[in-house]
């Protein structure tokens, strides 16, 4: 059978309508997508120890989920999830949370359509971060970092105090994941599972650019195709699918960190 060529325009719209109609809601409430998201990233590698953290605003109330101080990504579950306050003070008598998470706060008060923040120091973006070079977005699976990904050039010191909470928010704008230098990632997105999506991506990124960069110079895609690519991958259906992927393979490694969805 022969297959005829269809004009661009018409193939993405039709592929647009497709995933539209084939849309399923996650099954998951916001501290279970928290918890997963954290099971995910500890499989990819983007575990440093304490190192890295994860919040989400909780639903309706101002307050924001996040882990306890000395908690590894490796060992979140719905059940020790914590809730702090907008001045990181525990709530319904929750343990301390991690006193680097102040800087979110920040994020959250800059940007009040962001609904997750996910800050890790994977190896391929440290080690990214630690040689001056902002990511370039020259692959396919780096597009959805076309125009979307920031740099901070200096590093203010341990992110306890508020300089980081001045200095991060100015330098990441209006995007969604920010390369910090010679410290580590963070993305910030209206959801847990575009959080957890864009951290994924921004390290497999991190990753091609320094093994691109050892073999040559590097060339960028051109903006109109990167664009393109960037709005189909980060588009709602396609993160969902994404993340619902990732949860799979979190769940058959630790089945119990959640309570059975319905």
């Amino acid at each position: 059978m022969a297959v005829s060529a269809r004009p661009h325009a018409e193939v993405a719209a039709r592929v647009r309508q497709d995933l539209a109609d084939h849309a399923t809601a996650l099954p998951w409430s916001t501290p279970q997508k928290l918890a997963l998201a954290c099971r995910i990233l500890a499989l990819e590698g983007h575990e440093s120890g304490l190192a890295g953290q994860f919040t989400a605003r909780a639903d309706g109330d101002g307050a924001f989920w996040t882990l306890p101080f000395g908690v590894g990504f490796d060992e979140a579950s719905e059940r020790n999830l914590i809730r702090v306050d907008d001045d990181l003070q525990p709530l319904d008598g929750a343990p301390m949370a991690n006193p680097a998470v102040r800087f979110h706060l920040w994020i959250y008060s800059a940007r009040p359509e962001v609904g997750c923040i996910i800050h890790t120091h994977p190896p391929h973006v440290s080690a990214l971060s630690m040689i001056g070079e902002p990511l370039a977005v020259a692959h396919m699976d780096a597009t959805p970092l076309h125009d979307d990904c920031a740099y901070l050039a200096e590093w203010p010191g341990v992110p306890v105090h508020d300089e980081e909470g001045r200095l991060i928010p100015e330098a990441l704008g209006s995007k969604r994941a920010i390369l910090l230098a010679h410290h580590g990632q963070l993305a910030a997105t209206g959801s847990v599972e575009e959080a957890a999506v864009v951290a994924i991506q921004i390290e497999r990124a991190a990753r091609l650019h320094l093994l691109a960069r050892a073999a040559g110079p590097i060339k960028e895609i051109a903006s109109e195709r990167a664009k393109e690519a960037h709005d189909f991958l980060l588009s709602p259906v396609v993160v969902n699918a994404t993340f619902a992927y990732y949860a799979r393979r979190a769940l058959r490694a630790a089945p119990d960190c959640i309570a059975a969805a319905g």
